[in-house]
């Protein structure tokens, strides 16, 4: 089936690279024009390697490489009032929003006596209030079209613990909780709101020293690695299989679902 989100316009969010990339040319493929937002620079506390505006540029020429129509954003999440000019700067460009992909985020894995408070301030600001940022920035616009698909990217540690990342797991069931309250809502407005919880997803979340953090935490209580295996024989999934998932949601084939949890994790959470 082909143009599934066909004349739709979506925010993505992290959209450099990696899951946020990944989104952004699924939804280009099926008809949709992009407003691409990155920090595309150092991103805060984190062991792997930062986005770069190439990486940005890059996803400008994946999505023009569909004759789709492509806005780019170098803007931090936490920075509410610069996420809003580069939403309302795209909206005048592209002409609408109908959905959200709040998408950026951050994974600093220590144990638990290991976290700092700028470690611990870093996750939450990113990924709690970068979200909620994210939805204040564009939700006016689905309003004025009358209904729309808001997707907020949690993570399989927002529906079960993950060890050693306490600060991402307290942020990700926030997002959960989050995508609930904003759908009860935003619901009179035919607006959905639902989570997404990946698996391990392979993306530049794994580079520079973020094996080794993960490495070095696990050996403080080994017996807790099993907690990231998979039910399904796959080690790691990749940001397309994630896409096609967000695809879903963004496409009128959801158009009943809201309020929940949808979780292409391997059965990681049953595991």
């Amino acid at each position: 089936m082909a143009g599934r989100v066909e004349g739709k316009v979506a925010l993505v969010t992290g959209a450099a690279r990696g899951q946020g990339r990944a989104d952004a040319i699924r939804l280009a493929q099926e008809g949709a024009d992009i407003i691409a937002v990155d920090i595309a620079g150092k991103l805060p506390s984190v062991d792997y390697d930062s986005p770069t505006p190439d990486d940005l540029a890059e996803t400008v020429a994946l999505v023009e490489k569909h004759d789709r129509r492509i806005v780019s954003a170098k803007v931090d999440v936490r920075d509410l009032a610069a996420l809003t000019t580069a939403v309302d700067e795209g909206v005048a460009q592209l002409g609408r929003l109908d959905v959200i992909v709040a998408n950026a985020g951050i994974c600093v894995p220590r144990a638990w006596d290991q976290v700092t408070p700028q470690i611990y301030q870093d996750t939450i600001d990113t990924n709690i209030t970068g979200v909620w940022n994210t939805v204040m920035a564009g939700a006016k616009y689905l309003v004025e079209a009358g209904g729309g698909s808001i997707i907020l990217i949690s993570s399989a540690a927002g529906l079960k613990v993950q060890p050693f990342m306490v600060p991402y797991t307290t942020s990700k069931w926030a997002v959960r909780g989050m995508a609930k309250a904003f759908a009860a809502e935003l619901s009179q407005h035919n607006i959905r709101v639902n989570s997404v919880h990946p698996t391990g997803v392979a993306t530049p979340m794994g580079t520079g020293d973020m094996q080794v953090a993960i490495g070095t935490a696990i050996q403080t209580y080994p017996k807790l690695a099993g907690m990231f295996a998979n039910m399904l024989p796959v080690d790691i999934t990749q940001p397309e299989d994630v896409a096609d998932t967000v695809l879903f949601l963004a496409s009128d084939e959801s158009k009943y679902i809201t309020a929940h949890e949808i979780a292409p994790d391997a059965g990681v959470t049953e595991f």
